[in-house]
């Protein structure tokens, strides 16, 4: 009798072992607007639902910090404790600059960091800034814009 209550044991352990692998990794897409007066998180699972949303502005009430990399990992840690409730392990990042800026905002790189020091994989990084293609006439006539 002894000899089959470790029997027993091993095989339920078997079973949450096999539970465990079968778990499925919960992966989300994380939108990041980072321009110079604002930084926009917007994380959406993959087929477009929106899980939540953080902006400058709900964490600090100083408009000039807005974009300030501290005030990005707030945002960053705001974000992490909603998608670890969640079960999230995996993201994938698209960061977007103002259009037609060449590089994104101070925010962006300050809540990549945060979020893969927290403990998150990072699958993908893509930049979607838009550029613009000709559109409307920009201001300031024939010889530029004067100051």
């Amino acid at each position: 009798m002894s000899e089959e209550i470790p029997e027993a044991i091993e095989e339920e352990n078997t079973i949450e072992e096999r539970k465990e692998k079968n778990k499925k990794e919960v992966e989300v897409i994380m939108n990041v607007y980072s321009s110079f007066n604002n930084t926009i998180v917007h994380v959406t699972d993959m087929s477009g639902k929106t899980i939540t949303k953080v902006t400058g502005g709900m964490t600090t009430k100083y408009d000039r910090l807005k974009a300030n990399p501290t005030v990005a990992m707030f945002i960053a840690k705001r974000i992490a404790g909603e998608l670890k409730e969640l079960g999230v392990k995996n993201i994938y990042i698209r960061i977007r600059a103002a259009t037609g800026n060449p590089s994104p905002g101070p925010g962006a790189n300050s809540i990549m960091k945060s979020l893969s020091k927290d403990g998150f994989k990072i699958i993908n990084i893509l930049d979607t800034t838009r550029f613009a293609r000709g559109g409307p006439k920009k201001k300031g006539g024939r010889r530029g814009r004067r100051v």
